[in-house]
């Protein structure tokens, strides 16, 4: 057991990184950790994404608890299905984690070309993201660096493949790439008024805009068409973002995308930007990609969801230390969302982990 005592608290840790300072130890952040928090509070996994106060309370109940960075968050990856026009099903049932799509908004290149981006303000989940930023703008804790998560940046070629379907948009880049190139201007569209609409409600002073990318990972795109079809489209936006006076932009890189990091490092994230990498990329070589940014992750969700605490523990102390290592900054976190319905000794083995040996 660590013999340290903090000195810092996590909101002073995150901002000395941001700040391109070592903290007293590494912080715990957590990707995408409100489908854990509501179950672990009582509630419903489908509560973490349509009851904006319950989730919001849930979220800071469990960070408290588990001594995690607070950073409220509502969002779903398939972000934009239901948005552009489609609909989608809320989780439901045992192995249902997040929302789903049922019906995507176009179906043909003749949709895509007739599809026009809906009032930012009334599209799908965005009224329930805003409620929830009302709340969690209210109140800026010692555990909490950003009190609103904005939804937005980091996302573009995911949000276009929710449009369509991810198999269409693939099959679109090959056979109909005008098509997929006007998806992905749509997509961008309605990311731009989105960032837009958050500054306008909270400013741009403890707003962190956030996003992930699963869809143009290697498993489903190559590294040439990420060049051609992902990354200008994610540089536009993030590059707005940073011309409305955002500071920082956080990235989850999802999935297996080694091949596709040099064109990431291409992609402005701020100074520095945060990325979140998943568990297929090497710690090392996220630093040496991003020498310049804050690395989060990653130790592999699955660990966490059925391995023993035990197990738990040690890939959480090896993650550590091979973060540890990197010159830029390092914070612990999930390669991917945390699994909602992982053993809570699991979690609180995690966590020790990093009280034991996170400390610089």
């Amino acid at each position: 057991m660590s013999g340290h005592k903090d000195t810092m608290t996590d909101r002073e840790r995150v901002l000395a990184l941001l700040d391109y300072k070592k903290p007293d130890r590494v912080p715990i952040w957590p990707f995408a950790y409100q489908g854990f928090a509501c179950v672990y509070t009582g509630t419903s996994i489908a509560d973490a994404y349509n009851k904006p106060k319950i989730s919001y309370e849930a979220q800071k109940k469990t960070c408290a608890d588990f001594g995690w960075v607070f950073t409220p968050m509502l969002g779903y990856a398939a972000y934009g299905g239901w948005e552009l026009g489609g609909e989608i099903k809320w989780p439901s049932g045992e192995f249902a984690q997040a929302p789903t799509v049922l019906r995507h908004p176009v179906e043909t290149p003749d949709d895509v070309m007739a599809l026009e981006v809906p009032d930012v303000k009334t599209a799908g989940i965005v009224p329930l993201l805003k409620e929830f930023y009302d709340i969690s703008s209210k109140e800026m804790l010692p555990n909490e660096p950003f009190n609103v998560m904005a939804f937005g940046a980091n996302m573009s070629f995911t949000l276009a493949g929710n449009i369509s379907g991810p198999d269409k948009l693939c099959k679109w880049m090959l056979k109909k790439p005008e098509a997929a190139h006007r998806l992905l201007q749509l997509a961008n569209e309605h990311i731009i008024k989105l960032a837009e609409y958050w500054k306008d409600l909270y400013g741009v002073d403890g707003v962190l805009p956030l996003g992930g990318e699963p869809t143009s990972a290697n498993q489903l795109i190559s590294p040439a068409n990420f060049e051609k079809f992902a990354m200008p489209y994610i540089a536009e936006v993030n590059q707005k973002f940073l011309d409305m006076g955002y500071k920082h932009l956080y990235a989850h890189i999802c999935g297996e995308h080694n091949a596709n990091l040099p064109f990431w490092a291409r992609i402005p994230q701020g100074n520095p930007g945060i990325i979140s990498i998943a568990q297929e990329i090497e710690i090392s070589k996220a630093g040496e990609t991003f020498p310049n940014d804050i690395i989060l992750g990653n130790i592999n969700p699955a660990i966490i969801q059925t391995g023993s605490p035990d197990e738990v523990y040690e890939a959480t102390k090896k993650n550590v230390e091979d973060g540890m290592a990197l010159s830029n900054g390092y914070v612990f976190s999930p390669g991917c969302e945390m699994p909602p319905m992982a053993p809570v000794e699991n979690i609180r083995a995690m966590s020790q982990a990093v009280f034991d040996h996170g400390w610089y």
